[in-house]
């Protein structure tokens, strides 16, 4: 495991994720979220982005992009109600030999490598946890850990990004982070076309049909304002494709993808089924 020690305190540092993500589509906001990090003067500092939008558009996906764009190593942390400061920054635990090992943070380990950290679902935090990071995202650009009782300063290259769902959060995230949090970037649902592509990225091995039927299930759905994802659709795909290919090879696909989406996503999303195959140019019938 790699260390750094600062002020004479050795931490222990988290492993970067790299994650198989597919991600397709979408430029505009790679594109605003790399802008965010830009630095372009000597005196200019990095901002922190905050993408939102609803639960599976790819908000982390494409985060990770951005950040594979800059070459650097990526660091993800999950944010639950359960959230601690300390478990943002440094903790504490006892090794074999008895003694506390101090554990650095994926934020932390960023901070140190000069690579990016993405919050995911930040806004499930409490208060307590968002004021350990408030010197991280403004100009002062150091965490304090009580625990290890060291000041740690973010490498020059260190960028932060963080993710937060269009839905109810069970914190109220604090305005002075709200002001640290800029820009907001929104990601809403992609178009049928994209819609498709991402599908067929993540089951290359997909029967075309069963793809186009989904997706103009899904474009239904946003269209009345559901929340249904790309992330259900690849679900819903999925197990309707290996029920075609296992117990139900026989039957007919628009029967095996109804019970697909009846039992990812419950019978009442059946009203978005697609009965007419012409309200999607590029969809073709279901035998």
């Amino acid at each position: 495991m790699e260390k750094a020690v600062i002020d004479g305190v050795t931490l222990h540092l988290a492993h970067p994720d790299e994650l198989n993500l597919i991600c397709v589509g979408q430029e505009d906001v790679i594109k605003q979220i790399l802008a965010a990090w830009m630095i372009i003067d000597e005196h200019d500092l990095p901002l922190n982005p905050r993408l939102v939008g609803k639960p599976g558009v790819g908000k982390t996906t494409l985060a990770y992009a951005a950040a594979k764009r800059l070459g650097r190593e990526v660091y993800i942390f999950q944010a639950t109600v359960d959230t601690r400061p300390e478990d943002l920054l440094v903790t504490p635990v006892i090794s074999d030999e008895g003694r506390i090992r101090y554990m650095a943070s994926p934020i932390v380990t960023a901070m140190i490598k000069g690579g990016v950290a993405i919050i995911d679902e930040a806004n499930r935090m409490s208060e307590k946890s968002w004021a350990s990071l408030a010197p991280l995202l403004d100009s002062r650009r150091y965490v304090e850990s009580i625990v290890a009782g060291v000041k740690i300063k973010a490498h020059p290259d260190f960028r932060i990004c963080v993710t937060m769902n269009e839905d109810a959060s069970t914190f109220e995230v604090p305005e002075y982070i709200h002001s640290r949090l800029q820009p907001q970037i929104y990601v809403d649902f992609p178009e049928a076309e994209e819609e498709y592509e991402i599908l067929k990225a993540n089951l290359p091995f997909a029967d075309e049909e069963v793809l186009h039927y989904v997706v103009s299930f899904l474009q239904l759905a946003h269209r009345a304002g559901e929340s249904f994802s790309v992330r259900d659709g690849v679900n819903i795909a999925r197990y309707a494709l290996k029920r075609l290919a296992g117990p139900d090879k026989e039957r007919p696909k628009k029967e095996v993808l109804k019970e697909a989406i009846t039992q990812t996503l419950g019978s009442t999303a059946l009203i978005f089924w697609p009965e007419r195959e012409d309200h999607n140019p590029r969809l073709r019938p279901v035998n």
